[in-house]
């Protein structure tokens, strides 16, 4: 069996690492796996540019003019629109390395044309990690469901008009994706759901399977050893949160955790907790939460990220949007419960005051009121530990994950042979 993965990054941001944890999975079973990309950051050999070295110091350029339609649109949201239009070479690319299956991930950042997807030629797996891929645009709907009928009036893009570029993007995919041999892997429940009830998949088939974690990587570690190391205190309780992209991802909520944290300081925990962050650097202007705060900046290597999961007791997710986000099931897996809102594939990953807690949505009190619940009961916080570590054993290894995706692999590689003239 021999698959491509097709995705902008190796490792740069949340799509990339679990993309690339797929790749070492099926690796690890004996699948013939390479990715292809625009940007590597790894060293791994079979990881290939897509593009010479030419063409990737434009980069930056290509992107910019990918976005040039969305100038039309000055008072739009500030979240991320893919309009995709600029050509590519990806099918040629492919074509070169014969797969059986091709399995497209994230592909936005003016990697992959809309028109590009019924060129390649093989059966396609198309694997989710947002929105984007059944939306006129966005890589999260919000509370728009016009991508249940044809888009247009696009309230991220501040529009009013029925023919704007949501419709433009839609349509194209309509005509593009219409009749090709395309199978859907949504890593959440709630995200299926989301693409089922879109006017582009309802028809096509669509399979729920999770990430994958190398749990030897990602295990619980001694919190002493990893404070020490990390330079944090040993006789106060640490809140972790982690972001990609800085603070500012309207997203991930991190302004709802400063509503909560601050809650917490005036309610008897000022003096017990301090805020942990890596995947930002201390902002300029600096929120002040009633009590100390430290911000780690970058971390790309599992052996770090494994080391700050291991100094903290609890990471809360105070997510807005989110499919099934790595950093719950990175605490997870290093025997760290998570608090999260409880919306998107968050439910998936936290049982509910078993693993971890789920708030009510966007409460900031509730998301207060469970971190304080994970913190305040010694024994109950050890049986919550262990509970998480079982549920990533239980459900959301790389090895659980890799032979999903395999067996998918060989039924569609299967089928296309048998309908083969």
């Amino acid at each position: 069996m021999k698959v491509v993965l097709i995705n902008s990054s190796d490792l740069e941001g949340g799509a990339a690492r679990a993309a690339y944890r797929l790749h070492q999975g099926l690796q690890g079973i004996g699948v013939s796996s390479q990715m292809l990309v625009k940007n590597k950051k790894s060293g791994d050999p079979n990881v290939i540019l897509s593009q010479n070295g030419i063409a990737n110091k434009f980069d930056k350029i290509i992107s910019t003019i990918s976005n040039l339609p969305l100038r039309l649109y000055p008072e739009r949201n500030p979240a991320i629109f893919s309009p995709e239009w600029l050509p590519d070479s990806l099918a040629a690319k492919v074509a070169k390395i014969q797969p059986d299956i091709i399995n497209l991930h994230w592909v936005c950042g003016g990697y992959m044309q809309v028109e590009s997807v019924p060129k390649f030629n093989k059966p396609l797996v198309w694997t989710l990690h947002d929105m984007w891929s059944f939306t006129g645009g966005c890589h999260y709907s919000e509370e728009c469901d016009r991508y249940t009928k044809s888009c247009g009036s696009c309230p991220q893009l501040h529009s009013s008009k029925d023919s704007d570029l949501s419709r433009w993007v839609w349509q194209r995919k309509a005509k593009a994706w219409k009749n090709i041999d395309l199978t859907l892997v949504s890593p959440s429940a709630w995200l299926a759901k989301c693409a089922t009830s879109s006017s582009l998949f309802k028809d096509y088939r669509i399979e729920v399977i999770p990430y994958g974690i190398d749990i030897q990587k990602y295990k619980p570690l001694n919190s002493q050893w990893a404070r020490e190391i990390l330079n944090l205190p040993k006789d106060k309780q640490i809140v972790l949160f982690g972001i990609a992209g800085g603070t500012s991802n309207r997203w991930k909520g991190f302004n709802l955790l400063v509503s909560a944290l601050q809650s917490l300081s005036k309610s008897g925990w000022k003096d017990r907790i301090e805020l942990l962050v890596f995947g930002s650097s201390q902002p300029e202007n600096a929120v002040e939460l009633g009590f100390k705060a430290h911000y780690l900046g970058n971390l790309a290597d599992d052996i770090s990220l494994a080391t700050v999961y291991a100094a903290a007791d609890v990471f809360v997710a105070p997510s807005v949007y989110d499919n099934l986000p790595n950093t719950v099931m990175e605490a997870g897996a290093c025997a760290i419960p998570s608090v999260a809102f409880n919306i998107g594939g968050l439910p998936d990953m936290i049982e509910h005051c078993s693993n971890g807690y789920l708030a009510k949505p966007y409460e900031t009190e509730d998301l207060a009121r469970g971190i304080a619940w994970v913190l305040e009961d010694p024994d109950r916080h050890q049986k919550l530990c262990a509970r998480a570590r079982q549920k990533v054993e239980q459900e959301f290894t790389l090895d659980i994950q890799a032979n999903r995706y395999l067996s998918l692999f060989s039924e569609l590689a299967s089928a296309s042979n048998s309908a083969a003239p």
